[in-house]
């Protein structure tokens, strides 16, 4: 099993970090992707400590949408910030979270697309994997990923819940498709029918951890280990065993991210 995204670098596992990463072992998990913001220095210092723990855990490394607005004015430095950064911090592997968040708009929406398109273009100077977030915004993030003229687009629509149509375009272009906790929900009906018409070889999950934990787990801090239930839920949706489902997800994350 894979966790294709989480935030074990957060402030929300410093303290029992050790045994989040023995519970993920004890689970099956075979490795994630820990994804950090360039402009939490706090989560780049605890990044190394993670992979310690975990060493086979990887990395991506971006500018958040909801973060986007701090770098209003200094796009060009931020950017050439970001490069420094995806070239020395050992073991990343994709550059993300990126995109656009029209929910709940802590940034500028001119201000995230700028943002999101200059790091759209470092994702291909430097061919790496985008690890894309997008909320409410779907014709805008459909635009500039188009803008970059590259097919197939490598990288994953991470915590999938768009639309039936978003979900068609990614896997179109050449995107994976990932979904979280929200898809073991009992109102998730719409997002279940989106996640069974998505391919196994096209297929990711995660858990976003600390946010979104699956059912049963849902309202508690939510952690890799509780992959297992995303999985579970979609292999059932798809009515493949659960072995099958997590051995596509595992050969998946490794095409995309590498072993």
């Amino acid at each position: 099993m894979i966790d294709s995204h989480c935030h074990l670098a957060d402030e929300a596992f410093a303290a029992d970090l050790d045994q989040v990463v023995a519970r993920a072992r004890g689970a099956g998990l075979l490795a994630a992707l820990c994804v950090l913001a360039l402009d939490e220095a706090d989560e780049l210092a605890r990044a190394p400590r993670v992979a310690a723990l975990w060493p086979s855990i990887h990395f991506a490394l971006g500018i958040h949408p909801h973060q986007a607005g701090r770098f209003a004015g200094r796009l060009d430095q931020a950017i050439s910030d970001l490069r420094v950064a995806l070239q020395t911090t050992s073991g990343t592997r994709a550059l993300g979270e990126i995109g656009l968040d029209y929910h709940y708009d802590l940034s500028p929406r001119d201000v995230q697309r700028d943002v999101f398109r200059a790091q759209v273009a470092l994702a291909g100077e430097m061919h790496l994997p985008m690890v894309v977030h997008t909320r409410e915004a779907e014709a805008d993030t459909i635009a500039i990923l188009e803008e970059a003229g590259r097919k197939p687009i490598a990288g994953v629509l991470h915590c999938f819940t768009g639309s039936p149509e978003l979900a068609r375009w990614a896997l179109d272009s050449g995107l994976y498709v990932s979904f979280a906790g929200i898809v073991t929900f009992a109102n998730a009906h719409a997002l279940r029918e989106v996640a069974n018409g998505v391919p196994l070889d096209r297929l990711l999950v995660e858990t976003d951890c600390p946010y979104l934990a699956p059912v049963p787990f849902r309202g508690t801090r939510n952690e890799p280990a509780h992959v297992v239930e995303v999985a579970r839920t979609i292999a059932r949706t798809k009515g493949v065993p659960l072995d099958e489902l997590a051995a596509a997800v595992a050969r998946n994350f490794a095409e995309l991210f590498g072993a």
